[in-house]
This record gives C-alpha cells, structure tokens and sequence, in this order.
C-alpha cells in the first residue's frame, strides 16, 4: 500500500495544497496531528485538506483534543486516539497528543507516560503505528539537542514492532528518518512524505 503521511500542518494553506494534489497517488493518507494552532482554526485546516483523493487517518496533535477533531473532520475521515481500524487489510493504531506533558500551558493537549502506557497497550500488533510524539531518543531532538520524546512511544514500538511508525511534534527533528528494532521511524513535518507498507 502507498501511504502519503504529514504531521504539523499548522494550518499552511500551500502546504496542504501539496499533499491534496499528491493523494491523487496515495492509496492511503496519515496524519500525525498538529492541523490547527493552539486549538485555533481547526474547521479552516479541514477544509484545507477535504479535496483528498484517498482515505484520510488522523491522530490529534497537542494543537487540538480527539473530540474537536472527530467533531471537524469530513465525513468519511477516520480519527484514531488510543484505538486502531483495518484498511484493505492493513492494520492501523493511532495516539494523538504531546507525550510527555508539554510545557506549552492550558491550550496544549497532552497525556503523561502512564497514560499513554495504557492507551497504547490496547494495541496488540499494527502494520502501522501512527502517533503525534516521537519515541525517546528518535526523531525527537530540539535546537538545544535535548532529547524530548515519549518512553511510551517507545516501549510500545518495541513490544508491537510495527513495520513503520510515523510522528511529528518536534519541529526541529521534521524530517528525521530512522530504524527501531525492525521498525521504520519516520519524524515527517507538513511535507509530502511517501511510504510502501504491506505486500
């Protein structure tokens, strides 16, 4: 399956131009969060990407809660939060939000590592792990060369080993590609990013 993946949008209106025009090619399209600012714009960031020409999965990022998204979404649109879906055979989990705890105040949506510890063990395998923060230690540098990602991102890419994981969040890290064990890592930023996944 070709799967075109973005994370923080931010609402850049050529940027979601860009990646409406390449989901003519996809045959499936991934975020990981991150559509409005500061829980500001989401119906306008939508709109932006109703045009897709392929099926659509969304994690929420720390920018806007699980429910305003599955509110604001298109009809047809699929929003997973600590929950999975099965696409033409292709398994699916998703966790939105900023793991850990951001220091960003009241509008950030954010879980602790516990929390997420329980949502992500809901998932017992995936083809495909999508989540809005990097695991600890990849893809998940500052400027300042702090290490700021989730050790339950990372735990659970360990325990599910799925074929590939994509997440975003660290703006300074967009763009990162690596490897976890046998599991492709992938930090994508608000650009066309294409994926092969499954036989």
């Amino acid at each position: 399956m070709k799967i075109l993946a973005f994370s923080d949008l931010h609402m850049a209106r050529s940027r979601a131009a860009d990646l409406v025009a390449a989901s003519e090619a996809a045959d499936l399209v991934v975020g990981a969060g991150d559509y409005c600012n500061m829980r500001q714009g989401l119906d306008e960031a939508m709109a932006m990407l109703s045009g897709m020409a392929a099926p659509l999965v969304l994690v929420p990022g720390n920018a806007e809660s699980a429910e305003e998204l599955s509110d604001t979404v298109p009809e047809g649109v699929h929003v997973l939060h600590g929950s999975g879906m099965e696409l033409d055979g292709l398994r699916l989990f998703g966790l939105g939000y900023g793991v850990p705890e951001t220091p960003f105040g009241e509008w950030s949506c954010d879980l602790s590592e516990g929390a997420a510890t329980e949502l992500l063990a809901r998932c017992v395998s995936a083809d495909v792990l999508i989540v809005h923060s990097p695991p600890k230690g990849y893809g998940d540098e500052t400027s300042m060369g702090q290490s700021v990602g989730s050790i339950a991102v990372r735990d659970a890419i360990e325990r599910i080993q799925p074929g590939l994981a994509v997440f975003g969040h660290i703006h300074d890290s967009w763009g990162y590609r690596g490897h976890l064990g046998q599991t492709q890592l992938a930090n994508l930023g608000p650009t066309v990013n294409w994926f092969e996944v499954g036989s």
